[in-house]
């Protein structure tokens, strides 16, 4: 998957900008260090950011993905207010680890000063569709989503996604301390 080639675009609403996702570049690296300063971020995820040389790593680690074709994580951003270039306000992610699987797994999150905003609803909407189609000849048919039963926000993404809930999850600690969602979205046909 060529990832110079991927930029989806969510369009804006009333009350928000058009977001662009695009893969993760090493100039995100400081900007991804100051939105892991939010303990809710921190909360739901399971990477850890706590300087630049991290931020850098995990960066990298997205790149990575991409080249290995297992792991396509994009950077969600909006333009600045002030037009001079984009804000990072988000990322989303489609994990195949096993390619033919008609399965694979989505995940995101959402800056802090972004939430509320609809960005992961669009932003996931938009990996949603580029996934169903940029996989359709691989098989891809259906797509997973999880998360632990008390991110209440994550559940109504979920469901404004149309990922219906599936199933509930046991618990698994350490990435997953708490029992969770499984939604899942079936390829429109």
């Amino acid at each position: 998957m060529d990832t110079i080639t991927v930029r989806l675009r969510a369009s804006a609403t009333a009350s928000a900008p058009a977001l662009l996702l695009r893969p993760w570049n090493p100039a995100d690296a400081d900007d991804l260090v100051e939105l892991y300063r939010d303990g809710a971020l921190r909360r739901w995820t399971s990477a850890t950011v706590a300087d630049a040389d991290g931020a850098a790593r995990w960066v990298r680690e997205q790149q990575e993905g991409w080249e290995a074709g297992e792991r396509f994580g994009l950077a969600v951003v909006e333009p600045r207010a002030s037009g001079d270039g984009e804000r990072l306000v988000g990322h989303v992610v489609l994990k195949r680890p096993t390619p033919g699987s008609p399965s694979a797994e989505v995940g995101y999150w959402t800056a802090a000063h972004a939430r509320g905003r609809g960005v992961a609803p669009r932003a996931l909407l938009a990996l949603t569709d580029w996934a169903f189609t940029a996989f359709a000849d691989d098989g891809l048919e259906r797509l997973e989503l999880l998360h632990q039963v008390d991110n209440t926000a994550s559940c109504r993404v979920a469901q404004k996604c149309r990922y219906e809930l599936s199933a509930l999850l046991t618990a698994a600690p350490p990435d997953f301390p708490l029992d969770g969602h499984l939604h899942a979205r079936m390829r429109d046909v």
